[in-house]
């Protein structure tokens, strides 16, 4: 494959101003941040958003709204809504649940904003693992639902891979007809708990997915250029952003996404490859506008 799909995530439910004070917050910021990406050859924006008053992460269809509709006056970006959010637990050394830290909603919360805005890709997360004190929880039959709903509206789910028995679930959708043969699949590298970020595992991950889907790849921290790197080799597409990496360089804080695009897109073309426009990401994954 000639052509590299390269998508931004240009904030994330975590970082925050004091991690980087050029982080986008507010949906009007999210929304430019991803116009400047777009402008770097980003064609596709994974979209988180915050409270705007804690600038905690957020499920409100409002705002997910706000960003889309400034960001579709400005270009024909793609957008990736995530529903990831609501299934974090929280657990005390007593091994019982603490609601005030916790986020947990039910399938049809987590992906009402999805159901309502219609983007073109939508996250599925489908595994469960640890993360600090808490826990990131998808039990089987709420995986079912988000996917039985998602395909319903219409919207392309991209699958979230943070390990190996990830790939087992989503095998399982496929038979059960929740999700698509030619799924998209995001592997998800150097995360807590999940697959280091290591050629080895990238090369082992890629080749376990299902044949006739494609597939992106993002490395954390200071793995991001070196698993762009990887999935150019492996004839994948790439993830770069402010979600998973706050750094251009070791010591260098990003001053902007479209700074972490602009290095991804370096890398490509050194690599003998170009990025696809936003039409040509549209084939690759078979989603008509």
């Amino acid at each position: 494959m000639d052509k590299v799909i390269v998508t931004v995530a240009v904030i994330g439910s975590r970082p925050t101003r004091e991690q980087n004070p050029h982080i986008p917050l507010t949906p009007e910021e999210i929304a430019d941040s991803a116009y400047e990406c777009f402008n770097e050859g980003a064609s596709i924006v994974h979209v988180h958003v915050r409270d705007l008053k804690t600038q905690k992460r957020s499920m409100e269809s409002d705002l997910f709204r706000r960003v889309m509709e400034r960001l579709n006056s400005k270009c024909n970006m793609m957008i990736n809504l995530t529903t990831g959010v609501g299934g974090q637990l929280v657990v005390g050394a007593d091994n019982q649940p603490d609601m005030s830290r916790s986020l947990m909603a039910s399938p049809e919360k987590r992906v009402e904003h999805v159901l309502q805005l219609k983007p073109e890709l939508c996250s599925l997360d489908i595994g469960s693992s640890n993360s600090g004190s808490g826990v990131f929880i998808n039990a089987e039959p709420v995986i079912d639902r988000m996917a039985e709903l998602i395909k319903k509206s219409g919207v392309k789910p991209e699958v979230e891979i943070f390990d190996f028995g990830d790939i087992q679930i989503a095998e399982r959708l496929i038979k059960l007809g929740l999700i698509e043969k030619n799924a998209h699949f995001q592997l998800c590298m150097g995360t807590k708990m999940g697959v280091p970020a290591t050629p080895k595992m990238a090369v082992t991950l890629a080749e376990a997915l299902p044949a006739e889907g494609t597939w992106s790849i993002f490395g954390v921290g200071a793995t991001q250029f070196p698993m762009v790197a990887m999935g150019v080799l492996l004839n994948g597409h790439v993830r770069v952003g402010f979600e998973d990496n706050l750094y251009l360089k070791k010591g260098q804080l990003a001053k902007s996404n479209a700074e972490l695009v602009k290095r991804a897109v370096e890398i490509i073309r050194s690599l003998n490859k170009d990025v696809a426009s936003v039409d040509e990401a549209r084939e690759i994954l078979c989603i008509s506008k």
